[in-house]
């Protein structure tokens, strides 16, 4: 049968049959644990697999086959610095849910998500939320940085889980794909997520049942139906995203502001720092590439990518 992963608990997956929707138990075949990926997790949340289930074991099922990915979402592991950690995988679209308050998110946590994301072509939508918390002078900042990130492309809007303000937009956004919800801890994921998925308690009861007891599951994500065809991926707040196999070379690239640039540099390798005839710092100087951009880029190229 083919199933995708809906939940982790380290050691068992969850999977809804494609066919009919059920939610399978399944474990890994070991020989998957050791394919040369330097992963945390073999399998992770949106994986598309083959499974089959023995009738021995009350419904419980083996996968053993993962479907190659179209895109993940990857970070560096909690645990094991020298691994990674793949958020989760085949994804539409992702919503980063920043906050300027309580807790408030850094343009480099912002920046490092958003090369990320770029690095596997996967579109992403920034979600202002909180804004019932903004007095008029944060109001017009958010806008600012709003503005910024409009220019180099990236769409953003404004919300509040507890007012309302922009659910409708965000709905509309979600309509017929899986997307990933993700951000800081505190940032009102869970409160936003409550707000989209209607009878949200009945259906994570439905998965969290399957959960192993007295597994630590806050690593790992949770696929939600919104309604059919629509899903979102929940995560747990993610306090530092360290960047996962993108050289230096190749950063510029994961900035579509600076990548329109590149070939127009006096040198094909420049690294935009302090080389002559750098048409990135010319567009930085004429105020064409926005400062907090350009700083989150060289602190990624001086690997401080695992600061927040």
């Amino acid at each position: 049968m083919t199933g995708i992963v809906v939940k982790s608990t380290g050691s068992w997956y969850l999977v809804r049959e494609t066919a009919t929707g059920v939610l399978h138990r399944c474990r890994l075949r070991g020989k998957f644990k050791h394919q040369g990926l330097k992963v945390s997790n073999p399998l992770a949340v949106g994986d598309q697999v083959d499974f089959t289930v023995e009738e021995q074991t009350e419904g419980a099922g083996v996968i053993h086959h993962i479907e190659p990915r179209r895109n993940y979402i990857i970070r560096r592991s909690v645990h094991k610095s020298e691994h990674a950690h793949i958020v989760a995988a085949n994804l539409d679209l992702a919503l980063l849910v920043v906050t300027l308050v309580s807790p408030a998110t850094s343009f480099g946590f912002i920046d490092r998500f958003l090369v990320t994301a770029e690095a596997y072509q996967i579109p992403v939508r920034l979600i202002f939320n909180k804004v019932d918390l903004y007095d008029e002078e944060l109001a017009g900042y958010q806008e600012q940085i709003l503005k910024m990130y409009r220019r180099t492309g990236y769409e953003g809007l404004r919300c509040s889980a507890h007012t309302g303000e922009g659910l409708a937009e965000i709905d509309a956004l979600l309509e017929g794909k899986v997307t990933l919800l993700s951000g800081h801890s505190g940032v009102g994921k869970s409160t936003l997520i409550n707000a989209l998925v209607p009878d949200l308690d009945i259906k994570t009861a439905e998965i969290s049942q399957f959960s192993d007891k007295g597994v630590h599951t806050t690593t790992f994500a949770e696929m939600l139906e919104v309604r059919p065809g629509t899903y979102i991926i929940d995560t747990p707040g993610i306090k530092e995203l360290g960047l996962v196999d993108i050289p230096a070379a190749e950063l510029a690239h994961y900035f579509p502001e600076m990548r329109a640039l590149l070939n127009q540099c006096r040198y094909h390798n420049c690294q935009h720092i302090h080389e002559p005839d750098c048409a990135v710092r010319e567009a930085v100087d004429k105020g064409k590439i926005a400062l907090p951009r350009y700083d989150s880029y060289l602190s990624m190229l001086a690997g401080q990518d695992n600061r927040h």
